[in-house]
């Protein structure tokens, strides 16, 4: 069933934003509400007034997040409107227990002119970013858009909740990526701070996980603290935060991007191109105390064909069933041109459950998966 599209006017008079990403969905009274990101990229300058609603973080850029009011009878849309203003390249995020969905931005870019890789200018917007925003499902409105800047300042991908501990882990799409921890001050209450922490392999210095590995294969893992979550030098380096991580020791990852809590804790999450083939690994990380955990990899690509390139991911409610979607349209990156959503079961095998066949837009990657909170729809 389709429910909505690009360009359309939505129910507060501005149009459907582009590029679909990361979504949730949430019970809020008899209603379903699905907040959705909107990676958009804005050339990556500042464009004025291109914000997508009221209330702009930055008025120069025209990412932020949508949300849809369904009916859970019909599954008719019954309004739809701006809840995020003013931010740029909302890819992921996730979840929190207590009714929000986190848009994260993937991006450093900010007030300090940059040069791409193709000798471009770009930067100069009004406002730094890279940053994590919090929308209230609840909200019929654009929220005022607050900067979580605890959270970190780099390439955000997604976020997910310990809803036991109150600890958020947070993912980085990066080629050196680091994964992270967020462990808030007061449970709920992320906008009062907290502090970063990135993961580090016991006994390993600066140990490296994209390559070299064996399925099934476990960690005992430490964290290290991020002194300066919110570095100035973000706006010129991306991996201004990745690289504290790392001088403490921190593990390096390749391309992490879908993050997943499960009620018992354990957090999911893929790096995209990790692996002997590039086609993706599946890691899990089990809290084992304030201090230690252990991280396992669940899951590595044998072939482009079995997984190519896992970015959204979820988890079917009260199963083990982890539902991946595919991103692997890049040209000359040695996948397919297929994008699947596949199911992996805790057996470790793998099935398909979605071929993306829509005429003309076949190597789009599937995103946004997420299941309402009956696991029904």
């Amino acid at each position: 069933k389709l429910l909505s599209k690009a360009g359309k006017i939505m129910s507060d008079g501005n149009k459907t934003p582009a590029l679909p990403d990361g979504m949730a969905c949430f019970k809020v009274g008899e209603e379903f509400r699905l907040i959705r990101n909107h990676e958009i990229y804005n050339d990556e300058v500042p464009q004025p007034k291109s914000a997508i609603g009221l209330n702009p973080y930055d008025e120069t850029t025209a990412g932020g997040t949508t949300t849809l009011v369904i009916n859970p009878k019909t599954l008719e849309v019954v309004k739809d409107f701006v809840s995020l203003s003013g931010t740029l390249i909302n890819c992921a995020g996730g979840k929190t227990p207590w009714g929000s969905w986190v848009s994260c931005e993937e991006t450093t870019l900010g007030q300090t002119e940059r040069t791409n890789k193709k000798g471009k200018k770009i930067g100069t917007y009004p406002k730094p970013h890279g940053y994590c925003f919090e929308i209230m499902a609840s909200a019929n409105a654009p929220v005022q858009p607050i900067p979580l800047k605890a959270m970190g300042r780099f390439r955000h991908e997604a976020i997910a909740v310990d809803e036991h501990t109150g600890n958020i882990y947070l993912t980085e799409d990066t080629k050196t990526a680091g994964f992270y921890r967020f462990i808030p001050k007061h449970k709920q209450h992320l906008v009062e701070g907290g502090a970063l922490q990135m993961l580090k392999i016991k006994g390993k210095e600066d140990f490296d996980l994209r390559k070299g590995l064996k399925t099934g294969q476990s960690f005992k893992t430490t964290w290290v603290t991020i002194d300066d979550p919110d570095p100035v030098t973000a706006d010129l380096d991306e991996s201004a935060v990745y690289k504290q991580g790392l001088a403490k020791g921190g593990a390096t990852f390749t391309r992490l991007e879908g993050a997943y809590a499960d009620k018992q804790g354990h957090i999911y999450f893929v790096s995209t191109n990790g692996g002997e083939v590039e086609g993706g690994q599946v890691w899990r990380y089990e809290h084992k105390g304030k201090k230690s955990g252990v991280l396992t990899l669940i899951f590595e690509s044998p072939s482009r064909i079995v997984l190519d390139m896992p970015d959204n991911i979820c988890l079917k409610p009260n199963s083990e069933l982890l539902f991946l979607c595919e991103d692997s349209d890049y040209k000359g990156a040695g996948g397919t041109p297929e994008n699947y959503m596949r199911i992996l079961a805790p057996n470790g095998k793998i099935a398909d459950f979605a071929k993306n066949i829509t005429s003309g837009f076949e190597e789009s990657e599937f995103s946004g998966s997420t299941f309402s909170e009956d696991g029904k729809i």
